[in-house]
């Protein structure tokens, strides 16, 4: 595995149950995501208690939470945008995926907001990011048409990943840095 690479979504969900969290794989990635893009400083044995999760033991070192963090930092500072949400894979049922993708925004939101220390005045896009991921997390999915609904759920995928790596640059790298996000 790369150190860019994420465990699979089954790994994760596998330790967050070992540990009692309780949250599921995608809301606990969306959670580390949102923290590191708001620009908190956290580490490899601290994470999982910043996000004020109390684990019933110690994550495996090396393990699937480990390799989430160190994945997701090192996805989030990828020059080549190779930045995943860590959502059930196309396997899954659309309905499961969708409800994974609104855990991510609403994890994300809760880790963003758990950041601590200043952060840069959000540029006019990100800003706009943020809201739209609230809007997102906040909605209720229905499904009626298979093929529609398919190019919708990837459409809002990207449009989160996008987001997220737009917010990680305005509070990590700053709003004035030169951007590439497509």
């Amino acid at each position: 595995m790369s150190h860019c690479e994420l465990p699979t979504h089954p790994e994760v969900q596998g330790e967050i149950d070992r540990l009692q969290l309780s949250v599921d794989a995608s809301e606990l990635h969306g959670s580390l995501c949102g923290l590191l893009c708001a620009g908190a400083r956290v580490g490899r044995g601290d994470w999982v208690r910043k996000l004020e999760l109390e684990p019933a033991g110690a994550p495996a070192e090396d393990g699937a939470l480990d390799r989430l963090y160190l994945g997701s930092i090192g996805q989030l500072d990828d020059p080549e945008l190779g930045f995943e949400l860590l959502v059930p894979g196309d396997d899954a049922a659309m309905l499961e995926r969708g409800d994974a993708l609104l855990g991510w925004c609403r994890g994300f939101l809760g880790g963003f907001g758990l950041a601590e220390g200043p952060r840069p005045a959000l540029s006019p896009e990100a800003a706009e990011a943020l809201e739209d991921l609230g809007r997102i997390a906040s909605t209720e999915l229905t499904c009626e048409e298979a093929e529609a609904d398919e190019t919708a759920l990837a459409e809002v995928s990207e449009f989160i990943r996008i987001a997220a790596l737009l917010l990680h640059g305005d509070c990590v790298h700053g709003p004035q840095a030169p951007r590439r996000l497509h």
